[in-house]
């Protein structure tokens, strides 16, 4: 029966994805600032009415796979502060540049004529925040996506995978804690080469479980321990420090799980965080509020079981809808702020700032869903050779700060949203597995027509060099 249920649930993955897996039709360009003729990056294109759509990159480059029964469909690309681009599906030109202009509104206009409506920075969060249960969706809901999740030093990738995933959300009211549940359903690409961060996390492990103090990293060995040893040392430290479920259950989850116990943005979000109005811009011809994040009387902590991860300030930016309240993006960053945090950082990171976050969000049927998001964090991957000894060439290069400091992105761009109950019931009944790691068939059908973030150029290169070399996973 188990086994039947399972089939059921992978069965219902392929089929949703299937629906939009024939017909399609590719668009693809690069948006430009009109006047500077700078990329934009993480513009909007999406199509109208609908949860289809994708984020240019750094280049300002995007692609976007649309089914043929939406050509007669309109196609907008919109951008915080710019005048939003529309055309039919049909008419568009996939060799032409698009073009965005400026579109600002004016603050202190708009400061007169806001009777009765919160005109600090501080009140204007806080009524969004007040907001959250009319404008965040109250049901549960599935959601279809793509992940990115690479991890780099200075000099080379030494991680990537990319997969299509599923994310069951029971909706604002209940707690994520025990209702959000996530599942790999396709791998993309596959590719690790950590062998001194598996080494550490061996360390780390074996630290955790065997409580062995006089252990020390620097004398392990990797030809002396098993792949599967540390394939396992991995997948408790990505599962601890940043593993998908973190993501969407942790306190950096800021609007979805404002309400849980000391979170960022609940009760007490005034004692760490500070808000400031900076203007009003325009978004699709919507008006909506540009508000500066700074510290506040209190550090902000993360509370990472195991891992000291407080001491920070706040810093970014969030975007508020004028009409409605809803959030619509978040620039968030934790910087070290406190002395012990400072040190810490410096010393294992290589720099203070140890969290960046950026989120964005769609409206559908009048209720705002997760779009885009974007996660960095410095990765602690060795804590350095201390020793008066001479080193040789071979060992300072292990040590050399290029190699040494490494940082961990996640992105996911959600596509799909399925709020049929019947369809998210039977999903339920199904096995759900976050692992990233865990070994799936590549559907080359599946991917031709799946909608992803494109690469930047920078990162095809190295996935390019990347790909050439030996997997830790498949020695």
């Amino acid at each position: 029966m188990r086994i039947q249920l399972t089939k059921q649930f992978v069965l219902f993955s392929f089929c949703v994805f299937s629906m939009v897996s024939f017909s399609q039709t590719e668009l693809k360009n690069k948006i430009v600032d009109f006047t500077t003729l700078m990329p934009i990056e993480s513009a909007s294109i999406y199509i109208k009415n609908t949860t289809i759509g994708t984020v240019s990159n750094q280049d300002g480059k995007f692609v976007l796979q649309v089914s043929n029964e939406l050509l007669s469909d309109t196609l907008i690309i919109s951008s915080i502060g710019y005048k939003s681009f529309k055309i039919p599906v049909n008419e568009f030109d996939n060799t032409e540049d698009v073009y965005l202009e400026e579109d600002i509104a004016a603050l202190d206009e708009i400061i007169l004529i806001a009777e009765n409506r919160p005109k600090t920075g501080n009140d204007i969060v806080l009524k969004a925040i007040e907001r959250l249960s009319e404008n965040l969706p109250d049901s549960a809901y599935i959601q279809k996506g793509f992940l990115r999740h690479k991890e780099r030093n200075a000099k080379e990738f030494k991680w990537l995978i990319e997969s299509a995933i599923t994310v069951y959300d029971s909706g604002y009211s209940v707690s994520s804690k025990d209702h959000l549940k996530v599942n790999v359903d396709q791998v993309r690409k596959s590719y690790d080469l950590r062998d001194v961060d598996s080494i550490f996390s061996y360390y780390s492990y074996l630290k955790r479980y065997e409580n062995n103090r006089k252990l020390k990293a620097k004398n392990l060995r990797r030809d002396t321990i098993k792949t599967s040893s540390l394939v396992k040392a991995i997948k408790w430290n990505d599962t601890r420090v940043n593993g998908l479920e973190n993501l969407f259950k942790g306190k950096l989850n800021l609007v979805r799980n404002s309400k849980a116990a000391k979170a960022l943005l609940g009760e007490n979000m005034l004692e760490k965080h500070q808000f400031k109005l900076d203007t009003v811009l325009v978004d699709n011809d919507r008006r909506l509020y540009k508000i500066q994040i700074s510290e506040s009387k209190d550090f902000v902590d993360l509370e990472t079981e195991g891992i000291f991860n407080g001491g920070y300030n706040a810093k970014g930016w969030i975007y508020i809808y004028w009409d409605n309240y809803a959030i619509k993006k978040i620039e968030y960053e934790l910087v070290a702020a406190s002395d012990a945090q400072k040190i810490r950082s410096k010393t294992l990171f290589g720099t203070q700032l140890n969290h960046k976050l950026i989120m964005t969000y769609m409206e559908y049927n009048d209720k705002m869903y997760p779009n885009y998001i974007y996660y960095e964090t410095p990765k602690l991957v060795n804590v350095g050779l201390k020793t008066n000894e001479k080193l040789t060439e071979e060992e300072k290069a292990k040590y050399y700060n290029e190699e040494r400091f490494y940082y961990t992105i996640q992105e996911i761009l959600f596509s799909d949203i399925i709020e049929d109950d019947q369809i998210i019931a039977e999903a339920l009944k199904g096995d759900w597995d976050a692992d990233i790691f865990s070994p799936k068939p590549y559907n080359q059908t599946f991917w031709k027509n799946y909608n992803i973030l494109l690469e930047s150029e920078e990162d095809e290169q190295l996935i390019k060099d990347l790909s050439k070399r030996a997997s830790l996973f498949k020695q």
